[in-house]
């Protein structure tokens, strides 16, 4: 996200100095209360009006068309599996950012067979019966 440009700074600060209401400058150039506040109150604390500067590097470690292709090579790799292929040192949640941000999905598709041997799941009863007593007292 782009700081707002000075120009506008300077005609929110304007607006104040004519005696212009918070809410109405809010409306009037389309930006939060909140952020026509702190404009003001960085004038009056520091005397600056350009925004501050951004904290921190912002590096892209992950090659998202390499990583868009191990997904698709194996899509029921786990994040610390493609942080490892990727040869990367980064969180697993920034792997999982890069994959949101590239619309892929790790959803996983059933592409076998039910299993003929055993069943996947314990039956107790019939359906809709827990197997126990009721929620209500027998009369």
């Amino acid at each position: 996200m782009e700081a707002y440009s000075v120009d506008l700074r300077g005609k929110v600060l304007a607006a104040y100095d004519r005696g212009m209401m918070t809410k109405e400058i809010a409306k009037a150039f389309d930006v939060s209360s909140s952020w026509a506040r702190r404009v003001r109150q960085r004038r009056r604390e520091h005397g600056e009006l350009a925004p501050r500067p951004r904290i921190g590097k912002h590096h892209i470690k992950i090659d998202r068309v390499r990583l868009a292709g191990l997904v698709r090579g194996q899509p029921d790799a786990t994040l610390a599996e493609l942080r490892d292929k990727l040869a990367i040192t980064c969180s697993l949640s920034a792997i999982w950012a890069a994959i949101d941000q590239l619309g892929l999905s790790f959803k996983k598709k059933r592409s076998t067979p039910r299993n003929r041997t055993a069943p996947t799941l314990c039956s107790r009863g019939p359906n809709g019966s827990s197997g126990g007593r009721g929620s209500t007292r027998a009369a």
